[in-house]
């Protein structure tokens, strides 16, 4: 005997395997499973209701420490515990591997061996077998061969041996449960993958000003917003309804490379972003980036303007259009949208009169003539590499669960000489699954009858 077949070294050599299979039943538990899904949720809740990577200031503001929310919930508890960036903490994600693992050891463990042993042809070949089925009868009449066409026209798939009959139908209720488990897990890769590769950004870019992605405000760790293309903003216009309000605002854009070659182009509007190189671009929110004027026959020149904050939280812009060389003496402009009209005042503050896009108006001896507004579409920015995946996990859970609900039903059957023996199970429809057998039984016992008085006549 060599030493690697010594007693303790085959021990040894066993531990591990044991503690293998301890711990794969360990993850594979049902409860720990439903226990890892509830906290996912849980913690997939607060970073909903949480606004995540808000900024110090923020949270500051809305989880003070004296009164704490809930009692408990203070900025300091919250930073500390990374709610302020949920779906990329070590803890989140450690969640989302366990349920993972516990799925794939699930599948392996159950799920797997049960398709194995539904695809295995099982034959009943003594009557004391047929009574521990929940449907089960015993005849003194019928054949397999008699059998064998009313199965066939429920759709059973029959396998014969002698005087022996096993058929099933609706493997699909088997296969089911794992194509679930695929998806989840699916999803839970994709879900990762968005977290760490993905990236959130805001843009406000004038009208004819072409940008490229760099006021990212929440990123993942693997992220990367530098692209071998820019956006050129062609032009950002609103439609207004009759009495004034906003309809709906719309951003002409176009993708080109480094030389200025068109990649792509398209009108985005609120619901309808442009999706380009794994990055799409929505219609958020808008602002007045400039005016163009012209004072007397000056050439046209372009001057920002700011926002004012008001009380009511009404939009309104301003900006001073010097009137002197020396830049001593001004006008101030208000306007409050971008439907072409514009309030004057005066170098003393009085109000002069309104002016409209393309019209002129005097204003201490000048004639100043608004020549254009100039409009900023508001973008925001998403890069998710995770979505192409996690929309495939969701369709195929989907497709999982309604092949779920096909019901697998066995059947068998025995002839014992004069003794025929006849019965099933099934896992759901148990109602519809006794009626199908009934009527199996009903036609068997009609069809030999009918032979019995036939063969009765002939002699």
């Amino acid at each position: 005997m060599t030493a690697s077949d010594s007693p303790a070294n085959s021990s040894w050599n066993t531990f591990p395997q044991k503690l293998w299979r301890k711990g794969l039943k360990w993850i594979a538990n049902l409860k720990l499973a439903i226990a890892l899904l509830l906290l996912i949720a849980v913690f997939s809740i607060a970073g909903t209701v949480i606004d995540q990577n808000a900024g110090l200031a923020s949270y500051q503001a809305n989880y003070p420490e004296d009164p704490a929310l809930f009692g408990f919930l203070t900025w300091k508890v919250l930073l500390g515990m990374g709610l302020d960036h949920v779906y990329t903490t070590w803890w989140y994600v450690s969640l989302l591997v366990t349920f993972g693992a516990s799925l794939v050891a699930c599948t392996f463990r159950r799920q797997l061996p049960a398709l194995k042993a539904a695809k295995n042809w099982n034959y009943y070949s003594k009557a004391r077998q047929f009574k521990k089925l929940a449907l089960s009868t015993e005849l003194n009449q019928g054949s397999l061969d008699t059998l064998t066409p009313y199965l066939e026209k429920k759709r059973y798939k029959i396998a014969r041996e002698g005087e022996k009959l096993y058929a099933n139908k609706g493997m699909a209720g088997r296969i089911g449960p794992i194509i679930v488990h695929i998806g989840m897990i699916v999803t839970l890769v994709g879900s990762i993958i968005g977290a760490f590769g993905g990236f959130m950004a805001q843009e406000m870019i004038p009208s004819g000003v072409n940008f490229k992605v760099n006021n990212v405000f929440e990123a993942g760790r693997f992220a990367n917003s530098d692209r071998p293309w820019s956006v050129n903003v062609n032009r950002f216009w609103i439609d207004y309804t009759p009495n004034g309000d906003i309809d709906q605002f719309y951003s002409d854009l176009t993708v080109v490379d480094d030389t200025g070659h068109e990649l792509d182009r398209r009108t985005i509007s609120v619901n309808h972003p442009l999706r380009f190189d794994g990055i799409t671009f929505y219609q958020t929110s808008w602002a007045i980036a400039g005016i163009k004027v012209k004072l007397n026959n000056s050439p046209i020149f372009q001057l920002p303007v700011a926002q004012i904050p008001t009380k009511n939280g009404a939009k309104l812009w301003g900006t001073w259009v010097p009137t002197s060389t020396d830049m001593s003496t001004g006008v101030s402009v208000l306007l409050q949208d971008l439907q072409g009209s514009a309030l004057v005042y005066d170098a003393q503050g009085e109000l002069v009169g309104a002016v409209r896009e393309g019209e002129a108006i005097e204003v201490d001896g000048i004639n100043l003539n608004l020549v254009e507004l100039i409009g900023s579409t508001g973008l925001q920015i998403k890069a998710d590499p995770g979505v192409p995946i996690v929309y495939t996990g969701f369709f195929l859970v989907m497709v999982g669960v309604v092949m779920s609900y096909v019901s697998y039903s066995q059947v068998w059957a025995l002839q014992d000489g004069d003794r025929f023996y006849f019965g099933g199970k099934t896992n759901r429809a148990q109602v519809t699954f006794e009626r199908e057998l009934l009527e199996i039984i009903n036609e068997i016992e009609s069809t030999s009858d009918k032979t019995k008085s036939t063969t009765a006549q002939t002699v």
